[in-house]
């Protein structure tokens, strides 16, 4: 063990340091707010949580859990399931979890990725107790050097009043080298952030710690949960088309090149299997700048259409997982890997001419875009870092099927239940029936090309129906308030939106 804790804990302050998850998990006291390692199922902290799990079962136990996003290793799943939950930002995607927000069990705070630093640097929310961080190793200068995530691990770290590390031995180690951690410090004090390509580096390998603050080192041993995405199907093939064909207007148009613009996809099947869809075009020497790298990315890079990578978390289905850890000397001259305000920063984003993909929930016929709440009311996951994309990218680009549940909801609706994305920072819409582009268009113009051109077949007659009564009542949005959300109401109460038919 003395050989394994030199191999993994380099600073010789720190040797002295290692105990149990159990034992770390007692200092946490009810009440506590916990700042825990991980964005979509990867680097998240695994063993002390789990720990920690086990006490709330035989103890009354609640905390805050602020993380960089979804947390794997059924973390989410299980502290809910066990009452734990007081209050959870800024982003959570399990079942069991979204159930007890929807109850009012757990209070749940939905939150643009990039915001949370600021509002932890500025002290609004309640101050972190403890910071949870996966780590592969903790350096020679003391740094905390992070697995398959960064999120708000470092700002979690710097304003924590103490630090746990998670050294986890079943991530490679040859992670060390790929992070690139860069403190943007107080508002009216900072410097610009001089980040001009995609591969630049701003800051340190690892996270800078005052080694007082770490007051345990655990030893853990698991690799992180596989991604849920399924593989690209019939229809989210065709959406791709429908989007290359768009992306080679704007080649022919002159606005981009055949190397486009860096890219950045949402997390999910539908954004994944439409990013995935590039491998076969024409477009080459490709960068992406975003949040999450999925299997697509991987793809992209293994027949050589992408030619380097930023993020701030790798998430992979176990298949990929395996063969890119196997591989990861040869991806590391093409990744990096940043805090999550870095990579979803509003002004970077915006400098660098970003082309934007996310998943919607539904749409509306002026292209406001619902990404959270089922029927207005229930959350899904949370808006994540749409909103930091959508509102700066050069291109920001909404994907959805046209329908759900087996065609009994239409995701293209009179007017959405609840706005994420407004109207204003949507250009594009694309679904398997094709794509909309909204740029310089007016609402009157707007809403007949997507009805045209997005909604499925079953429902276009009834959308334009409702279209020319409202445009009948006049105004610049025109709407049918009384109508406007009936087909919400209708599947409410009969379980599927066609009924409208004879009603509107």
């Amino acid at each position: 063990m003395e050989n394994n804790t030199m191999k993994y804990i380099r600073d010789p302050r720190l040797t002295d340091r290692v105990v149990s998850a159990k034992d770390a998990a007692s200092w946490i006291k009810d009440g506590m707010t916990l700042g825990l390692s991980g964005f979509t199922r990867a680097g998240d902290a695994k063993a002390v949580p789990t720990a920690l799990i086990e006490r709330a079962k035989n103890e009354s136990l609640k905390v805050n859990v602020y993380t960089g996003a979804s947390l794997g290793s059924d973390i989410d799943k299980l502290m809910a399931e066990a009452g734990m939950i007081h209050k959870r930002m800024p982003f959570q995607a399990d079942p069991a979890m979204r159930k007890k927000i929807n109850q009012g069990q757990i209070l749940f705070v939905d939150q643009h990725l990039s915001h949370m630093a600021e509002a932890i640097r500025a002290d609004v929310l309640c101050p972190i107790d403890f910071a949870i961080v996966e780590a592969v190793a903790i350096d020679e200068n003391g740094m905390i050097i992070p697995t398959t995530s960064v999120g708000n691990s470092s700002i979690f770290v710097e304003k924590s009043k103490h630090v746990i590390v998670e050294i986890n031995t079943a991530q490679p180690i040859e992670l060390e080298g790929l992070h690139d951690i860069y403190e943007v410090g107080m508002q009216g004090k900072r410097n610009p952030i001089l980040l001009k390509n995609v591969q630049d580096r701003l800051g340190t390998i690892g996270i800078p710690v005052d080694s007082e603050k770490i007051i345990g080192i655990v030893f853990t041993h698991q690799l992180d949960s596989a991604s849920t995405i399924v593989p690209p199907d019939e229809e989210t093939q065709i959406m791709a088309n429908h989007l290359i064909n768009f992306l080679k207007r704007e080649v022919k148009a002159g606005r981009l090149t055949n190397q486009l613009a860096p890219l950045q996809s949402g997390i999910g099947s539908v954004a994944n299997a439409v990013l995935h869809g590039l491998i076969d075009s024409e477009f080459t020497n490709l960068e992406v700048y975003s949040e999450v790298l999925q299997d697509a990315v991987f793809d992209l890079i293994d027949v050589g259409k992408v030619r380097f990578a930023s993020c701030c978390s790798i998430t992979l289905s176990d298949e990929k997982m395996k063969h890119v850890y196997a591989n990861l000397e040869k991806y590391k001259e093409r990744l990096i890997l940043r805090p999550q305000e870095i990579s979803n920063h509003p002004e970077i984003i915006r400098r660098l001419g970003l082309i934007s993909i996310n998943t919607a929930l539904e749409v509306d016929i002026y292209g406001n875009v619902n990404s959270t709440h089922v029927r207005g009311t229930h959350m899904m996951n949370g808006i994540g870092g749409s909103g930091d994309f959508a509102r700066n990218a050069r291109l920001a680009i909404f994907v959805t099927k046209s329908i759900a549940k087996n065609g009994d909801i239409s995701s293209i609706v009179p007017f959405v239940s609840h706005v994420d994305h407004t109207e204003h920072d949507v250009d594009v819409i694309v679904t398997e029936q094709g794509y909309a582009d909204l740029r310089g268009l007016a609402p009157i113009e707007r809403a007949p090309l997507i009805i045209q051109n997005c909604v499925h077949p079953s429902y276009r007659e009834q959308l334009l129906e409702y279209f020319e009564e409202a445009r009948h009542k006049g105004g610049q949005t025109p709407h049918v308030l009384e109508k406007a959300f009936s087909w919400h109401i209708n599947y409410e109460k009969s379980g599927t939106m066609r009924q409208l038919v004879n009603q509107i």
